[in-house]
C-alpha cells in the first residue's frame, strides 16, 4: 500500500492513517520529504493527517526531521486550518532542540498564533513555545518576556500552565 491508496481506503479512519503514516516514517519505509510533497497537494483535513503523523514520528524520533521539514511546517503555520496549524506547531515543539539558530522564523509565526480564538491551536503553540525557551539560545531569551505576556494575557487555564511551567524553568 501507498500514500494515495491508504488516503482513498475510507475503510481507515484518520487515526489509523496518521498511525500508518507515523509507522511508515519512524520505521524508514516512506521519506518525511516524500509525505511532505503529497501533503502540499492534498485538502486541508487529509494535510493535517500527514502533518499528525509527522508529529508522532518525530515525538519518537525528533531526527528524523531536517532543516526542510522545520521550514515547511514553519510556513503551515500560517495555514487557515486551525488542525494545519497546531499540528504544526507540536511539530516545532518536538524538532525545535535540533534547530536552535533557525528558529527565528518559526517563532514569528507561533506568535502570530497565541492570538487564534481556537484554544487547541493556543495550546499546540505554547507548547512550542515552551520548548524553544528551554533552549536557552539568544532567541529563547528574547522571547522570555513575551511569554511572560503571554501568560498574563491567556483566559485558558491549560494554556496559562503551559507558560507558567514554561517560565518556572527557566
Amino acid at each position: 500500500m501507498n500514500i494515495d491508496e491508504l488516503f482513498k481506503d475510507k475503510t481507515i479512519k484518520a487515526k489509523g492513517k496518521v498511525k500508518t503514516l507515523g509507522d511508515w516514517l519512524f520505521n524508514g519505509e516512506l521519506p518525511i520529504d516524500e509525505l511532505l510533497a503529497y501533503a502540499g497537494k492534498q485538502k486541508p483535513a487529509d494535510k493535517a493527517t500527514c502533518i499528525e503523523a509527522i508529529e508522532l514520528a518525530t515525538k519518537k524520533t525528533p531526527a528524523i526531521a531536517d532543516e526542510h521539514v522545520l521550514f515547511w511546517v514553519t510556513k503551515a503555520l500560517k495555514d487557515k486550518e486551525p488542525r494545519i496549524k497546531w499540528e504544526s506547531a507540536r511539530v516545532i515543539g518536538n524538532i525545535a532542540r535540533l534547530f536552535p539558530a533557525n528558529l527565528g522564523e518559526s517563532i514569528k509565526n507561533l506568535l502570530q498564533n497565541t492570538e487564534n480564538p481556537g484554544t487547541v491551536v493556543r495550546w499546540a503553540t505554547a507548547h512550542a513555545l515552551a520548548e524553544i525557551l528551554k533552549l536557552k539560545t539568544d532567541g529563547s531569551e528574547k522571547l522570555l518576556p513575551k511569554i511572560e505576556s503571554l501568560y498574563e494575557k491567556e483566559e485558558d487555564n491549560g494554556v496559562r500552565k503551559i507558560y507558567l511551567d514554561a517560565l518556572k524553568n527557566k
